[in-house]
């Protein structure tokens, strides 16, 4: 069996480190900085050839710069003779073009799923994509995980009565989300009724299905990024009578005006996971921080050992 390595780029060392302790590893020594005119300088301080290697790098902001020192490391290793490099994403920027619905727009989700693939990477481990066609646009493996199993084995934990929760998708995207989130809480589902004006700007209206008055609403999302969506879904149930007002989401972006959003929107707790390092300033009193290095440790594992991902999500 090769060896297994884990290198961190400088995007979230943190869980690189809480997954290493889980797998009972150390991170694998690596040097990264910037040369003075602001490019991405790299140099492994372990031998990689033939290792089985990943590299643990979201693309969270700053994005540009953390996908650059991404692509670096994967030529790195793969100019050190790596035998197989997987590239661990725990949040994969870049993914809300996926299409084109208008003219004279990129697809920049495919455009950065290329660059991973032709850097060298031989499979993708990442999680939540934002799209999950996404997986379709590289041209090399892809283990796409959820941290809803995270995020509900949490709220289990909380012991909300069923017969309370209304279970509430903050958008007609999320409604499958939603229904897979009350499939292991139980309650019942309510959809908003979300029409976005721009690409900065929503309105919600009204609230299908429920009911949502006097109950416990649990509203579930792929990310939080200005928090625009989440917070005016959260006060259209409050005005709809919910009596407690809780939120999770696996990406905390947390951008613009998100947190001033969400300290003053009617939320009783707000649900994270560690996909996305947050700073000191956007730890709110009433944010909740899961981590999913184990869930992550566990895929690497099974890759490692090419034993099924799937059955980390079978029964859950």
């Amino acid at each position: 069996m090769r060896e297994l390595k884990i290198f961190s780029g400088r995007g979230n060392p943190e869980l690189a480190e809480k997954l290493c302790r889980h797998l009972h590893l150390k991170p694998a020594r690596i040097t990264l900085g910037q040369f003075p005119d602001g490019e991405n300088y790299c140099k492994l301080d372990e031998d990689v050839r033939g290792r089985d290697v990943f590299l643990m790098q979201p693309t969270c902001p700053p994005v540009n710069d953390n996908l650059i020192e991404l692509l670096t490391m994967i030529d790195c290793c793969k100019r050190a003779s790596a035998e197989r490099i997987t590239a661990v994403i725990p949040y994969f920027g870049y993914a809300r073009q996926d299409r084109k619905d208008e003219g004279r727009v990129p697809i920049t989700a495919k455009l950065v799923a290329n660059l991973i693939t032709r850097a060298g990477a031989d499979r993708v481990l990442t999680m939540d994509l934002h799209a999950a066609q996404i997986q379709g646009f590289f041209d090399v493996p892809v283990d796409h995980l959820y941290a809803a199993p995270v995020i509900n084995d949490h709220f289990v934990s909380r012991r909300f009565d069923g017969e309370e929760i209304v279970v509430v998708s903050p958008d007609e995207g999320s409604i499958k989300r939603a229904v897979g989130h009350g499939k292991r809480l139980g309650g019942t589902l309510a959809i908003v009724d979300k029409r976005r004006s721009s690409a900065l700007e929503v309105r919600q209206s009204t609230i299908i299905g429920g009911p949502v008055k006097g109950r416990i609403a649990l509203l579930f999302d792929d990310m939080i990024s200005t928090a625009g969506s989440i917070c005016g879904a959260a006060r259209l149930v409050h005005e709809f009578g919910a009596k407690e007002i809780h939120i999770a989401c696996t990406h905390g972006i947390f951008c613009g005006p998100a947190i001033e959003r969400l300290r003053d929107a009617p939320i009783d707790s707000i649900t994270v996971t560690d996909t996305i390092p947050l700073s000191e300033d956007k730890l709110l009193p009433n944010l909740v921080q899961l981590s999913v290095a184990p869930l992550l440790a566990e895929a690497i594992k099974r890759i490692h050992h090419d034993q099924s991902i799937s059955e980390l999500f079978r029964e859950r």
